[in-house]
Formats: structure tokens, sequence, C-alpha cells
């Protein structure tokens, strides 16, 4: 049945090259706005993912940094640095502020950075110093080419201005970028004199992070201590939270409209082929046969439009990421699979539908005709 739902597709070649690229645009429809949401998602919790630390340690009740503010005593740093498991500690300043350059705003999460911090600065350095003095800044680099700053320029943080020393590549997202200044400037112009937002640890080789966290929080009062993974997540929940609604209208309207195109181009399809049925089932084809000639056409069609679907987001995804915009493009397996199992349905369900016409046909209509 495959063999002969093969050569009857590409049996008309332009006919073919409709039905598959229909299927395919349809899915890239689906694709890319999933790949769209996936990277904003990812992005948002950029500078989480590239601290380096395995362990965040927060002011009790605190689980994320949007739109959070976390505050613990030095004493916290030392408690925590003596807990058997400990390798390092790094306690950084946080605060989510605008980078002003001449007339521009931009929001940006200021992190505070220590003398010789052992992680959680930057992590990719286009340009410059990795680690900011005093009066010295290090900001995101699609910012700085946005606003036309550069290497020595001079930018607004806090209500005070700083020479931009560095210039990092990956810390920006559609929502905000990061910026980095000294710990000692951060306590300046904050007035947060031994106090420190959040505490990043690494654990020893061989330890868990998970015990580790649960050991802290044990032995800590007042604290929330979490893997750096369940931090990263709490942070995406926080975001999806506030914009769930439009994020899930705006998803649920790209996948009905990609389906919809699909199920009509796979319908519209089988029906053109009506024809070709005539003729097998003249030749004896019982209908039972037609239905899974039917049936794998539509899956062809469907994998090799899936396929297209796939490339062509890949390569948008691909050229995305060179155009230096704060958008990613991000395709995951979760959405290959999601998209993939319901294209096999729709499409199956698409090919179904006109198999009652299919199965009435005379097949001497065909040879009158």
């Amino acid at each position: 049945m495959i063999r002969l739902a093969v050569r009857n597709l590409f049996q008309n070649k332009f006919r073919l090259l409709i039905s598959v690229g229909g299927v395919g645009l349809a899915l890239l429809l689906i694709l890319s706005l999933d790949a769209i949401f996936t990277g904003v998602e990812q992005r948002i919790t950029v500078y989480i993912n590239n601290s380096r630390a395995d362990i965040f340690v927060a002011q009790s009740g605190v689980r994320n940094m949007h739109m959070a503010s976390s505050s613990l005593p030095d004493s916290v740093r030392r408690k925590v640095k003596i807990v058997p498991g400990v390798a390092a500690v790094t306690p950084i300043q946080y605060l989510s502020n605008y980078v002003v350059i001449g007339e521009e705003r931009n929001l940006a999460y200021i992190i505070g950075l220590p003398e010789n911090p052992q992680f959680g600065g930057p992590w990719n350095i286009s340009a410059g110093r990795s680690i900011p003095g005093e009066g010295e800044a290090i900001i995101d680099r699609d910012v700085a080419d946005n606003t036309g700053v550069i290497l020595g320029g001079i930018v607004e943080i806090l209500g005070e201005e700083f020479e931009v020393v560095g210039l990092s590549e990956e810390t920006s997202s559609l929502v905000n970028s990061v910026a980095f200044i000294s710990a000692k400037d951060f306590e300046d112009l904050h007035g947060s004199y031994d106090t420190f937002s959040f505490l990043l640890v690494k654990v020893d080789v061989g330890e868990s992070p998970q015990a580790l966290a649960a050991q802290i929080e044990a032995r800590v009062r007042d604290v929330t201590v979490q893997t750096t993974e369940d931090f990263a997540h709490q942070e995406r929940q926080v975001v999806k939270d506030m914009s769930t609604d439009v994020i899930t209208i705006m998803n649920l309207i790209g996948f009905l409209i990609g389906l919809a195109v699909m199920a009509l181009t796979v319908y519209t399809a089988t029906l053109s082929r009506r024809a070709e049925y005539g003729v097998l089932k003249a030749l004896g084809a019982r209908n039972g046969h037609l239905y899974r000639v039917v049936l794998a056409q539509a899956l062809v069609s469907v994998v090799l439009g899936f396929a297209v679907g796939i490339t062509i987001t890949l390569l948008l995804s691909a050229v995305v990421s060179r155009l230096g915009l704060s958008m990613v493009l991000k395709v995951s397996s979760a959405s290959l699979l999601k998209v993939g199992s319901f294209s096999l349905i729709i499409s199956s369900i698409s090919a179904i539908l006109p198999i009652r016409q299919i199965a009435g046909l005379d097949p001497a209509m065909v040879f009158r005709k």
C-alpha cells in the first residue's frame, strides 16, 4: 500500500509540490511560533542558566528574580560557606532597573559583582574586560549597538554615570538585558551595606545539589535554597503566569490556523485523486485497500511537509541568531513531538472524511469521462 501510495503521489509532480508545500507552510507556522515562545522562555533565565552556580540562596520566601527583592545579611554567607559539601560561594547584588543611554532607557537586571567573583559574572565577553571596577559597567552588546555606545562611553545606572569597559553577548531578551557593576558601587548607590541579594553556591564534585540545598536550608535560618534548575523554573513560571493569557491565545490561534490549512490541503489532495481511485476500483480493488492507500498518501504528504517545515524553521533559527536580534528561535523536542502527533491525527481525519465519496465511486463514470 505504501509503495502504491508513493507512486500515485509522485505521478503528478506539480500536484505533489502543492500538497507538500501547503502542509509544510502550515507546519512552519506552528513550529516557528513554538520556537519563538521556547526561545523567549529560555532567554528569560539566561543569567541564571549561565551563572555557573549549582544552588541559589535567597531571602525566605523569594523563589525567583523577576520583580522580586531579596536581602540577606553577610552572616548568611559565612554560615553557608562552612556547610559540608560547599565548594565555593559568591554573593551578588541584584536590582531590576534601567540602563540609560542618552534618551534611551533599557530595562535590565543590574548585577553587583564582588572583587574577583568565582562565578556569576558575564560568561561571553565580545569586547573589553569581564569584571567591572568602581565607576565601570559591562552592558549587553545588542543594547550598545542599538544605542550607539562604545567602549569608553558613558551610561547611567541607578542615577549614576558609569564608563562602559566591557560588552557581553547573549545577555538580552525581548524583556530586558543584564548589566554588571561592582558590588561597591551598588552598595553606595542602593545603600545596601553588609547585605547581598543572592548567594551563588558551587557544590563539591560528587555532591548532589538537591541534597546540599536541603541541608543548607536546614542549617541556615530565614533563607530559601533552590538548585539552579529549580530557581530557573520558578523564574520562567512567574513570567509565564504574567503573560499566560496572551501567549496561550496567540499560540492557540497559530496552532489552529496551521492545522486548518493542513487539513484543507490533505482533504483537497485526496478528492483530486478520485479518478485514480476509480481506476483502482475498476481493476478490482476493494474499499479496504482504497482506504489504506488514501491514509498512506496522506501520511506520506504530512511526513514530507513536516520535513520541509522543520528544515525552514531551523534555517530561520540560524538566520535570526546571526542578525543580532534579542529574539531567539529554539526548536524543542517537546514541540516536535506535539506538532508531529497532532499532524498525523489531523491528516488521518482529513483523509478519512472524503472516503465515503471514494467508496461510492462508480468505476464506469471514470471511463465515461
